[in-house]
């Protein structure tokens, strides 16, 4: 009987809406909040935190809720990392800077680059008598190139570590030794062009040319037609004295050899000079660079001056 009934239930037809549910779902949807959005922002709910009303987490300061210091605390942690990789660049190329000036004597025996250090220690050590130091090396033969490069290294150390007197004072003993090498190595006219540029006190022109003259003079032999003809010391008149020229005459310097030379250094240097482009700046390299090129024109000018004395030199 309740199957019978279930299944007439089933067959009967609908229940008209009433008037109610047509308006309703006529009407428009209006905005209800729903309980599953959320009622505030995030910056709402920051600065809801941040007031004075709620209380904060406990182990925080304030300035962890505000944006604007968070965003300056990044920047500052950028800045950080950017200063230590800055400084481990630099570090790792000062590595390489020493590991490269150290690697400079891998190619000279150990023995002798031992020698080489301890010859350039005592000149560090000898203070006012470093001149004396160098001259006894020298006539012993011990200033050699690998000595300069001992002075060249200890001087790039230096400027690496930003040694000013350590530099200044390598500077002067590399300059000096150099000097001796060359003055060893140089020819006789070179040598003389060095003695009579030594003689200049800096001041009294004349007075040196007129010294200078002297010692040209003293050094270069007579080129008159008689000297040429009649070896020194034979007396025509008498026909006595010595018939031949005297054997160390043969390593005597010839006026004309010290002006070959002097004039072509000359030439070089002028070339070397015009190709050289002077600094403008300011900064301590370009006037000391300023400074390196006035002296070496006063140089030329004095060279220039012992090559015009000694091409109208008299006798």
């Amino acid at each position: 009987m309740e199957a019978k009934v279930l299944e007439l239930m089933c067959l009967l037809p609908p229940p008209p809406l009433s008037t109610r549910s047509v308006v309703l779902a006529r009407l428009p949807l209006l905005p209800y909040p729903s309980p599953f959005k959320p009622k505030y922002s995030a910056h709402s709910v920051l600065r809801r935190s941040t007031s004075k009303d709620e209380p904060l987490i406990d182990g925080l300061p304030k300035e962890y809720y505000d944006d604007e210091w968070q965003a300056r605390q990044r920047e500052k942690t950028k800045e950080l990392h950017r200063r230590r990789q800055d400084e481990e660049e630099e570090e790792e190329r000062k590595v390489e800077e020493y590991r490269e000036i150290g690697m400079r004597l891998k190619g000279y025996p150990e023995e002798d680059v031992k020698k080489a250090r301890k010859l350039v220690a005592s000149f560090i050590l000898a203070a006012e008598e470093v001149e004396e130091k160098i001259e006894e090396a020298a006539e012993k033969g011990e200033l050699t190139e690998l000595v300069l490069m001992v002075i060249w290294n200890r001087r790039d150390l230096a400027r690496r570590d930003e040694e000013k007197d350590a530099i200044r004072s390598l500077d002067l003993l590399y300059r000096r030794v150099e000097t001796e090498i060359l003055k060893r190595e140089a020819t006789p006219a070179m040598r003389l062009l060095n003695d009579l540029l030594n003689m200049h006190d800096g001041f009294d022109d004349e007075g040196w040319l007129k010294e200078c003259k002297k010692c040209m003079i003293d050094t270069f032999p007579r080129e008159d037609p008689f000297s040429i003809l009649v070896p020194a010391g034979l007396d025509i008149d008498k026909h006595q004295g010595p018939l031949r020229p005297p054997l160390e005459a043969d390593d005597a310097l010839l006026r004309v050899d010290f002006v070959r030379e002097v004039d072509a250094l000359l030439q070089e240097v002028k070339f070397e000079q015009s190709e050289a482009q002077n600094a403008q700046g300011l900064d301590p390299e370009s006037v000391a660079s300023r400074l390196k090129q006035q002296e070496k024109q006063q140089t030329i000018r004095q060279v220039e001056a012992l090559l015009d004395l000694a091409i109208n030199l008299k006798w």
